[in-house]
């Protein structure tokens, strides 16, 4: 998707060994449909050559401030930048933003930019040790204050190593998306459940979970405070782990009565039945007939005590009036979609609501962003 369409993107980069990953992460915003505009430090131009990022670009590096005084022309009152991005980005620049100090050209971008009051997006990358310097700590929460995202860094190995691109893309992509959902807590069930019948088999879906990583990762985008009750863990949300329908039960019910839930999409292939189980392996060899037991409808619960903004979904051929009738009980929306779109990328889906039904055709990520669309 282009999610940056239309969009121009200041990379800045400082002297961390992260600044080997820039060139793949200009490209990742380029496909994305941003217009990339690489800075850098004279540390960053000792890792990696201004040269490289010219090429991941497409634009010339800028390594130092000229008489075109380009901070102002990209990050000036009326500037050709939506963003500025600092990736990585080291203590020592983070402590002079934090002073407000700019003698190089990304600090001198960032006092800038932070002076027009355009969306700041900063990705740490240090030694650990560093990163619990209490006075890097306090500059982290001295720039969270003036409203510039921090991109938490991963750490391993004993050190603070900068965000992974996606997540760092993520991250970009909410600071220009205007965020229409800041303020709402979503909350998203999310892929298949497992119900054991012994104690090594499970009964379950062919559901991947990528309808929900969608819809979560698109919510996150647009702003909202996302939680995802789901087996698996997406980036930038809450994760909450299940592997039953009754621990995803327990779980939604449980978030919507201690965190409270503006919207809730119910996009997990939940389980209408468990099977009685059986201690231990059941033996292989000869027939076996397991009885099924209904599970109680994890949405109609939420609807009925919560009562969010809820998106429904519906597998299968033919089930408009199904939905329909989940619509009179108190749906927005019901999206409904047939088996083969189950693991798939992509496919057909109908978008139902009470005035209208519009279908949408293309991968599960344009779907979930017209899915969005249509409760704004």
């Amino acid at each position: 998707m282009k999610t940056f369409s239309g969009k121009t993107v200041v990379l800045a980069v400082t002297g961390s060994i992260a600044a080997v990953e820039t060139v793949k992460l200009a490209h990742a915003l380029r496909r994305r449909g941003a217009t990339v505009q690489a800075v850098m430090t004279e540390a960053a131009t000792g890792i990696i050559h201004p040269d490289a990022l010219t090429y991941a670009t497409g634009r010339p590096a800028i390594t130092r401030i000229t008489g075109l005084v380009e901070h102002i022309l990209y990050c000036g009152e009326g500037g050709a930048a939506d963003l500025l991005l600092i990736a990585p980005c080291t203590a020592n620049t983070i402590g002079k933003i934090a002073a407000g100090i700019d003698d190089t050209p990304a600090t001198t971008f960032a006092t800038t930019a932070l002076g027009r009051g355009m969306p700041v997006v900063v990705a740490p990358a240090m030694h650990e040790s560093m990163y619990r310097h209490p006075g890097v700590v306090e500059n982290l929460e001295r720039l969270r204050s003036w409203g510039i995202d921090i991109v938490a860094p991963r750490i391993e190995e004993g050190k603070a190593k900068v965000a992974d691109i996606d997540t760092i893309v993520l991250h970009a992509a909410r600071a220009v998306s205007g965020r229409p959902l800041a303020g709402r807590r979503v909350l998203i069930t999310s892929g298949a459940c497992a119900e054991p019948f012994d104690d090594v088999r499970v009964l379950t879906t062919r559901s991947t979970g990528r309808m929900g990583r969608a819809l979560a990762l698109e919510a996150f985008r647009l702003g909202a405070d996302v939680t995802v009750v789901h087996a698996g863990s997406f980036p930038c949300v809450r994760n909450i782990r299940v592997a039953t329908a009754a621990d995803m039960r327990r779980a939604v019910l449980s978030v919507c009565r201690d965190d409270g839930v503006d919207i809730y999409a119910s996009a997990a292939a939940i389980s209408d039945f468990a099977p009685e189980r059986c201690e231990g392996k059941i033996p292989s060899g000869s027939p076996l007939d397991i009885r099924l037991n209904p599970l109680p409808k994890i949405i109609d619960e939420v609807m009925a005590t919560c009562r969010p903004v809820t998106v429904a979904f519906k597998l299968g051929w033919h089930e408009e009036e199904r939905a329909r009738t989940m619509l009179d009980a108190g749906a927005r929306m019901v999206v409904v979609n047939a088996p083969p779109a189950m693991g798939a990328a992509g496919g057909t889906f109908s978008l139902m609501t009470a005035d209208a039904v519009t279908e949408v055709t293309g991968s599960k990520e344009e779907v979930a962003a017209a899915i969005w669309s249509g409760l704004l």
